[in-house]
């Protein structure tokens, strides 16, 4: 008998023989992973080229004519990922998914199809509707989940890349008209596109699962911003709860590490000039790497080791409370190698000081000295010129704006101190100027990595520190 066993996200293969005990493989890739006493008995490979009922002839599409029925499955023409039908730990409930395919150890649940709308017993059948949509049907031939889309065709077929993408073409010409991609669930996979358009506001996100065993969509949210210049955020119940930094041409710029990585690096953003953004993976599925979004909010790095044959687990933010968005408040920085975390910028002082005293800081710090043009405006005493205070190695704060025009460092400082709304400007090496008015909230002290932030300060704030100019 050979079958699928599944346990919590993960799913296993094993087999077992006529009159025989069951097999058992210890995988030290598994039990590295904290996963001791897992039972796995044959390799996914040897399941996929023995003769087995679950499988038949399906191949790698979903037809009028053939469906996928629980359990049946298709897999892609390479080998590469499997769609069909899985129970989460903890779960009677059944649901159709894709996972990675032809892996000899755990493998995790990348997208899940009807998500929000379980199947309660093994009856359910995904197929394409008669009005050429692809839907996931109960024993009853009720709708549980469908594609949704206007312009199928009775002609239209689902197929299973090596991409892990399911695609639905419509028509005798093939044309595409929805792929899961666009619609993920909680995992971002090579050639997977993430966009945002600043008119319009719509996105394409990433969606935590509820909990391990249940895949309904949870409080976590992940995405680009793209309002100033685009940052990756991970919402909380619609609220910043993390953010990458700005892009900065080749790399986001609160991410330490990202650019010499060898995984992270592999990201591009593109403009595509009507207000949309794109994030988009040049690495090749063949690596069996995956970004995904846990039911608490972190966000994970997974690749595949060919060699070890397990999942190594490379990467996940946030990894300190400094990641928090927002920790320490407007005009406060964060420091997760200092106790306290949180200090006010110089020239600032807590604006609640009995808060501050009890490490409630998201209030934030208020300006000790206004600033020129304030004074100006004021008709207080002008006195001299503001100056800078320049903060290295620093996760700049959000919703910076890019000023195309200066060409230096020192022309991007000249035209801060021009514009009385300029709080703080940095120049980033390979991509030009950032600036920022109002609130400087979510700054960070990294110990590498990062860019230099310079705050600007009334004359008399500047003293003699170090790093002023």
């Amino acid at each position: 008998m050979i079958g699928i066993k599944r346990t919590g996200r993960e799913i296993f293969f094993f087999v077992a023989f006529v009159n025989k005990p069951f097999v058992s493989l210890p995988f030290s890739s598994i039990t590295s992973m904290g996963l001791d006493n897992c039972e796995v008995a044959v390799a996914l490979l040897l399941f996929l080229s023995c003769s087995c009922s679950v499988y038949g002839d399906a191949g790698d599409t979903i037809t009028t004519s053939q469906p996928i029925k629980d359990p049946e499955a298709i897999v892609s023409a390479g080998k590469r990922f499997q769609l069909g039908f899985f129970k989460p730990v903890n779960s009677t409930y059944r649901y159709v998914g894709i996972w990675y395919s032809n892996i000899s150890a755990a493998t995790p649940v990348l997208w899940v199809a009807n998500r929000n709308k379980p199947i309660n017993d093994s009856s359910g059948m995904m197929t394409i509707s008669d009005d050429g949509n692809l839907v996931v049907l109960n024993g009853k031939g009720e709708v549980l989940w469908s594609s949704k889309v206007s312009n199928g065709s009775n002609q239209s077929t689902a197929q299973l890349t090596d991409d892990g993408n399911l695609v639905l073409k419509a028509g005798p010409n093939g044309n595409l008209v929805w792929q899961s991609f666009q619609q993920p669930t909680d995992t971002y996979l090579p050639k997977m596109r993430l966009s945002a358009n600043a008119r319009t506001g719509n996105k394409t996100l990433l969606m935590s699962w509820r909990s391990s065993s249940d895949p309904s969509v949870g409080n976590f949210s992940a995405g680009l911003n793209p309002l100033g210049i685009p940052e990756f955020f991970i919402w909380n119940n619609g609220h910043p709860f993390w953010r990458s930094g700005p892009w900065g041409g080749k790399n986001f710029i609160g991410i330490p590490g990202m650019y010499t990585s060898v995984y992270l690096r592999g990201f591009t953003l593109q403009d595509e000039g009507d207000g949309t953004f794109t994030l988009s993976s040049i690495q090749d599925p063949a690596y069996r790497l995956t970004h995904v979004l846990t039911s608490h909010g972190k966000f994970t790095e997974q690749y595949w080791d060919y060699g070890k044959q397990g999942w190594e687990y490379d990467w996940e933010v946030p990894s300190t409370e400094c990641d928090i968005y927002g920790k320490c408040g407007p005009f406060g920085s964060c420091d997760a190698q200092n106790s306290p975390i949180c200090t006010c910028l110089k020239g600032f002082v807590a604006k609640h000081q009995d808060e501050w005293n009890k490490g409630i800081w998201t209030s934030g710090c208020v300006r000790l000295t206004s600033l020129q043009c304030d004074r100006i405006q004021n008709g207080s005493e002008v006195g001299k010129e503001d100056g800078f205070i320049k903060l290295e190695m620093m996760k700049v704060p959000t919703f910076a704006d890019y000023w195309p025009y200066p060409s230096s460092e020192q022309e991007c400082k000249d035209e801060c101190l021009k514009n009385c709304s300029c709080v703080a400007y940095s120049y980033y090496k390979d991509f030009g100027c950032m600036a920022w008015t109002g609130n400087l909230i979510d700054i960070q002290k990294f110990s590498e990595g990062g860019t230099d932030l310079n705050i600007r300060l009334a004359y008399t704030e500047l003293g003699n520190c170090y790093n002023i100019f």
